[in-house]
């Protein structure tokens, strides 16, 4: 493998919203901001695509600033191991990126989070996130029929990507009572932005069934998905359809922040009011000190960046925006918690751990997540842990904040470059 090496001032990790939000004010501030992301163009998940064509007045914006500003991007590199302080080495192609700075930016975002059911391996039940991506990169799914189910406000906007896109969307399941969303409607009143926005998709999904306090009990079919068994209380009825978009809520990508050795504090990146953690120089921002939205993830970018460039009362002057943000981000995770009666619908020969084909009934003789790990390599496949990992958080209630390098499956190569 061939090594380059990039000399950073400010280093961002993520180049989703929070990561461009902190390198823009980076430079605004006059320092140097490099920005290394695994995907082919910046956006992250939520603005993916949208550099090429933006549909979102909030992407379109901040993709003009980003534009007219000296930020260095590193597009396609997988961040992976710190072989020492102040240096991560990331992988892109053939080559490994050994990224020196000065100071470090941690965006890195959230998944979607996978609860295991039966028939969830079956292929066409896929994420509803990921789906949503698959059609932005060019899958076709025109006349598919398509149940959306889950949990959050992500399950409402990719229904509407995906009806745009000409699928048939027949339904969303939220797990979530009607009674909590009605609480968290309240909320919304106080965001005016944030309530049009509601509206608006209201609008544009008009004729989708959404059924609240309902969820997936099992996917059925022979070689791929065929229909999904949903579940409303005590009741439970078949639908047939040619894809299951499904993602119970998000976690915080913190694999990363692990191995750097940042404090990590209920799932959470532990930070001050600027933004620091644990560490000397480290910062992070958005969806890793805890899931908010996407105007959360911004603010706490910019306040991050200001901070980074040494420039802390321009940061201060957002504190009022965050704090606002932060009351609607509690809002938000009291509305879409998980119900209980989600940790009853594995059974006994359900795959939890997709990559090592580990069913529920061996994880049951273990008591920890280390247990599990030593008698039946749950967690030890190429997505180290990233599905399986939050789904026995849920069910069993272990601790998965073990994390060795390299944080991702990397070629053996990147492990032993000079």
């Amino acid at each position: 493998m061939n090594k380059t090496d990039f000399d950073c001032e400010v280093l961002i990790v993520g180049a989703g919203p929070a990561g461009l939000a902190a390198a823009y004010r980076v430079t605004q501030s006059g320092s140097r901001a490099t920005v290394v992301d695994d995907n082919p163009d910046p956006g992250g998940q939520i603005w993916r695509g949208e550099k090429k064509k933006a549909t979102s007045p909030e992407a379109t914006a901040w993709f003009e600033k980003i534009r007219g500003s000296k930020i260095e991007f590193i597009n396609g590199a997988r961040v992976y191991h710190q072989p020492a302080e102040g240096i991560l080495l990331a992988e892109r192609d053939t080559e490994v990126c050994e990224l020196r700075y000065q100071k470090l930016i941690l965006a890195t975002g959230a998944r979607e989070r996978f609860l295991p059911f039966p028939g969830w391996t079956l292929p066409n039940v896929m994420g509803a996130g990921g789906l949503q991506s698959l059609v932005k990169t060019g899958l076709s799914i025109d006349d598919k029929k398509v149940v959306i189910a889950g949990s959050g406000p992500l399950l409402l906007a990719v229904a509407d990507h995906l009806r745009q896109s000409g699928a048939e969307v027949l339904l969303i399941a939220e797990q979530a009572s009607r009674a909590s969303l009605t609480r968290f409607g309240f909320n919304l009143l106080g965001q005016g932005g944030k309530t049009a926005q509601a509206l608006n998709l209201k609008r544009r999904l008009s004729g989708v069934k959404y059924l609240t306090g309902c969820w997936p009990n099992a996917a059925r079919g022979k070689d791929k998905l065929e229909s999904v068994r949903l579940q409303r209380g005590t009741k439970t009825w078949d639908v047939d359809c040619d894809y299951l978009a499904c993602g119970f809520y998000l976690v915080p990508n913190l694999e990363l922040a692990h191995l750097l050795g940042c404090d990590v504090t209920d799932g959470v990146v532990f930070v001050d009011e600027f933004q620091k953690t644990s560490l000397v120089n480290v910062y992070s921002a958005g969806e890793s000190t805890g899931i908010g939205g996407l105007e959360l993830s911004l603010v706490e970018g910019e306040i991050a960046g200001f901070a980074a460039a040494g420039k802390e009362r321009e940061a201060r002057e957002l504190f009022s925006i965050r704090q606002k943000q932060n009351k609607f981000a509690r809002a938000l995770n009291r509305a879409f918690e998980l119900r209980v009666e989600l940790k009853s619908l594995v059974a006994a020969d359900t795959i939890v751990c997709r990559c090592e084909d580990v069913r529920f009934d061996r994880l049951q003789a273990s008591d920890s997540w280390r247990a599990a790990k030593l008698h039946s390599r749950c967690g030890m496949g190429p997505c180290q842990g990233r599905i399986c990992g939050a789904a026995v958080e849920f069910l069993f209630g272990w601790k998965t904040e073990s994390v060795r390098p390299p944080i991702l499956a990397v070629k053996v190569g990147s492990m032993v470059s000079k």
